[in-house]
């Protein structure tokens, strides 16, 4: 899981088992950080989120699940800057040894998405 500048920069990543939810890394990428606002796909609409962003001021910006009882009210123009995050991820995998995660610890498979983000932000 990563967080990214709107340019699409890397500022940090968790790496997160395969097993488990995407929301769990959340709270170690935010936390300490002061920003106006978070893009983000369904898989991070849930109440905790949302509400921790409405205790910092934070725009909220995450597209809801049909089923959610109490629909979030979001700005579809700022969502729309999703894209330059998502075209992070795409960049990332370009790199073989990413897209096919070749390294056998998570130390070194860490250490090469830092590698790869410097690579892509230096392009």
């Amino acid at each position: 899981m990563a967080l990214t500048d709107a340019l699409g920069n890397l500022v940090r990543f968790e790496l997160l088992p395969g097993n488990r939810y995407d929301t769990i890394g959340v709270e170690p990428l935010i936390h300490g950080i002061d920003f106006g606002g978070l893009l983000a796909d369904k898989a991070f609409d849930c109440n905790w989120i949302i509400d921790e962003l409405n205790e910092r001021g934070a725009m909220i910006c995450i597209s809801q699940r049909p089923q959610r009882l109490e629909p979030v009210e979001i700005d579809l123009e700022v969502y729309k800057w999703r894209h330059p995050i998502e075209n992070f991820f795409c960049k990332l995998k370009e790199f073989k040894r990413i897209a096919m995660r070749s390294d056998k610890t998570d130390d070194s498979f860490c250490a090469m998405i830092y590698a790869v983000a410097a690579i892509i932000n230096g392009r």
